[in-house]
């Protein structure tokens, strides 16, 4: 077939196609056969897709007219898809290193938020970073992740709660989109936490009442892109009922639900994700058992951040039980400045 293309990699002893007959992801029994192919090649066009795969002497033949941008010789190698990090906090200012000492001594995640450090330390030096200096270290934190094997990074605001801010983290994250290689879904978390000054009520409003509004008419603008809404739903951050509110409203704008959930305390996330049509919801450390049936039924995809319940003391997910019960598991490295992961094949 001849033409050009961007790349060929070529002879590699296993290529591992994960969802080889179109699937949108795999359960349990999925995953334990993936597809597989030995001594096989395959070609990307220039627009960056995949345009073919299979056995090595037949790409070869088929492509021997062609020419490539660049190729690759992956004789004795495996070729992986590139790894999806399906919950990141990637932009932010200032750094929290002192709670380390902290945690040591054994100061709880909600220990640490009430004394003023955890998210509203970084916030306090987010809201005062310009967007440049957001973006350098947002680009070079993405840089790392890419050379870790991710390709596909879920990107959240959320550090900076006011409505400035949050705009400010959402365009510097819309410039990484258009300007790098690399996949970004976009996400809104201004309801991250409660602002200081506001009630959770009060707060719930101005996301619905001004922050929305606002994302919306941007999005129109074609001045940036976000895909999910996100809101932190935990005991002394935001209710079950102001989840509900902001989700709802969220989902109202056309944007895909995926947010926080029963990770310190047992909150019925689960339950009301399953409920919204949520695309996913992260953490569910805590969890009910109802929550997780819900979720299987509702196709709910659970996040699940191994390296903050390792860094919190935090009791790991049920995955296996998820598994079992035909839940779609899925997972992310939760990098942040409490969890500084880039990499998804680094876990503890």
């Amino acid at each position: 077939m001849a033409g050009e293309y961007r790349l060929l990699l070529a002879n590699a002893r296993q290529l591992v196609l994960v969802c080889g007959h179109g699937e949108q992801y795999l359960l349990r029994e999925g995953m334990a056969r993936l597809d597989v192919l030995h001594d096989a090649s395959l070609v990307v066009g220039l627009d960056g897709c995949i345009k073919a795969v299979g056995p090595a002497d037949v790409i070869h033949s088929r492509f021997a007219g062609a020419t490539f941008e660049s190729k690759i010789d992956c004789t004795g190698k495996c070729v992986l898809p590139g790894l999806v990090d399906a919950h990141t906090h990637p932009v932010w200012a200032g750094d929290r290193v002192h709670e380390f000492a902290m945690k040591l001594a054994g100061a709880s995640y909600m220990e640490i938020h009430q004394a003023g450090g955890g998210i509203h330390f970084t916030v306090e030096h987010t809201q005062k970073a310009t967007e440049e200096e957001l973006f350098t270290t947002f680009k070079h934190r993405l840089e790392r992740m890419r050379r870790a094997g991710s390709t596909l990074v879920e990107c959240k605001s959320g550090y900076g709660l006011n409505l400035e801010t949050e705009l400010k983290m959402l365009r510097v994250i819309e410039r990484a989109r258009q300007s790098m290689d690399i996949g970004i879904s976009s996400t809104y978390c201004g309801a991250h936490s409660v602002p200081k000054g506001k009630t959770a009520t009060e707060a719930t409003d101005d996301i619905i009442n001004n922050h929305l509004p606002k994302l919306k008419e941007l999005q129109q603008s074609g001045e940036i892109h976000v895909n999910n809404i996100d809101v932190f739903c935990e005991k002394g951050v935001f209710d079950l009922a102001s989840t509900r509110r902001i989700l709802q409203a969220g989902k109202d704008t056309g944007l895909q639900i995926n947010f926080h959930g029963d990770e310190l305390h047992p909150m019925k996330s689960a339950e009301l994700g399953a409920e919204l049509g949520a695309q996913a919801i992260s953490h569910l450390e805590e969890v009910s058992d109802e929550g997780i049936t819900a979720m299987a039924k509702a196709k709910c995809a659970a996040v699940l951040l191994p390296t903050t319940a390792y860094m919190l003391r935090l009791k790991q997910p049920q995955a296996r039980r998820m598994l079992d019960e035909g839940v779609i598991v899925a997972l992310g490295s939760d990098f942040n400045p409490n969890a500084y992961c880039f990499s998804m094949v680094s876990y503890p």
